[in-house]
This record gives C-alpha cells, sequence and structure tokens, in this order.
C-alpha cells in the first residue's frame, strides 16, 4: 500500500472522527529526523500522556494478563486507557484495547513515509470476563498515523464504525459506556487526540 490512509478500516456503521495536525519543515532532512522521531513517539504509547499534557487520559502498555510494561508498541499488544472519568467495570476502572496492525514505511529518498497503528476495543487481558471493557464497541477502532509527505509531517488520528458498547454489558457498564460514547462522538474525544497528535509532533 502506498497511501497511508489505505490502512485505515471502511467506515461501516455508527460516527466517525479525523483528528490531523501538520508542521512543515525546512527540508526533506529535516522532515525525515522529525518524522522518526515522532515515529518512536507514537510506539511509545506509555508516554502518549506526556506528550499530550496534565489534562490527558493515561496511556499504559501492557502484557497478555494486564501487567503494565515498558517497551515499543507491537502487534498484538494491549494498551489500557485511564480516562478522566467514571471507569469501566469490566475493564476494573479502565478501557482496553489490541494493537491488531502496525504497518510501516520508512524511505528518506521517497516522497512519503508513515507508519499507521489500529487499535481495536477488548475484554481486559487476563480477565475471566470476556465483555469489551471499552465505552465503544468491538467493531469500533482506532488509527494512528504518523507521516512525512515531502517536507510536512502529520499526525492523524482517524475513529471508524464508533458505536456504544452496550449489548453483554452490566447495568452500569450499559449506561456509563453509552454515555461516555455518545459524548466522545459528539466531539468531546477530539481534544484529547488533539492534544495527542499536537504533543507528539513538539520538536
Amino acid at each position: 500500500m502506498n497511501n497511508a490512509e489505505e490502512n485505515i478500516p471502511p467506515q461501516v456503521k455508527g460516527e466517525h472522527t479525523d483528528v490531523l495536525h501538520a508542521i512543515d519543515c525546512q527540508n526533506i532532512a529535516e522532515a525525515h529526523h522529525l518524522f522518526l522521531l515522532v515515529k518512536n513517539r507514537l510506539k511509545d504509547i506509555s508516554q502518549w500522556h506526556t506528550f499530550s499534557g496534565p489534562h490527558s487520559a493515561k496511556f499504559s502498555i501492557t502484557d497478555a494478563q494486564g501487567n503494565e510494561v515498558y517497551k515499543t508498541a507491537e502487534e498484538g499488544d494491549y494498551f489500557s486507557i485511564d480516562l478522566p472519568a467514571p471507569g469501566s467495570s469490566a475493564g476494573d476502572g479502565k478501557e482496553w484495547v489490541r494493537i491488531e496492525r502496525i504497518i510501516e514505511k520508512e524511505d528518506a529518498d521517497a516522497e512519503s513515509e508513515y507508519i499507521t497503528m489500529t487499535v481495536r476495543p477488548v475484554a481486559k487481558p487476563g480477565s475471566n470476563d470476556k465483555a469489551t471493557a471499552h465505552f465503544f464497541s468491538h467493531n469500533s477502532t482506532s488509527t494512528f498515523i504518523v507521516e512525512r509527505y515531502l517536507t510536512k509531517v502529520s499526525a492523524a488520528v482517524h475513529g471508524r464504525n464508533e458505536t456504544p458498547n452496550n449489548t453483554d454489558t452490566g447495568l452500569y457498564d450499559t449506561v456509563r459506556n453509552t454515555l461516555i460514547a455518545l459524548a466522545a462522538r459528539a466531539g468531546l474525544s477530539v481534544p484529547q487526540w488533539k492534544s495527542l497528535v499536537t504533543g507528539l509532533l513538539e520538536k
């Protein structure tokens, strides 16, 4: 695939969000250097809250049992999201996603280069409860993209098929997930993602 956005899952049902920030560099060499820096920041999930600022959710990459680890993100990894809001019962107070796919194209001599990372809501790893532990359903995805095109470097988050997770959940999670999902779909999640993509690109 030659276009980063071709790696975003198709929109079928529910809402979608697109948040993007870009900066221009002096030349391609500078842009390539920044791209490498931002790509590494994207894969350092446990530090996302430092890039996003003091009011950010806290992100933690974990192993298959839900224990926090400090490593570079890879396909199959889980990470938790601790929102500044009432947490999910199924996720022990956190939202959980799994990294479904990472695609990288790195070439300083090419017109463009990118990394895309798509994540999907899942049950809390290591838990006997198999209910999806997130306010969005398992059908929803978020795709994070860092891309260089000539001298421009961008970071983006693309949400697709955003529907509330209110099936096969307890009463508390049904109400809580619906309210938070509706708030997110109304645009209240945009400041979080805007802070992240802006922070990732800080030189």
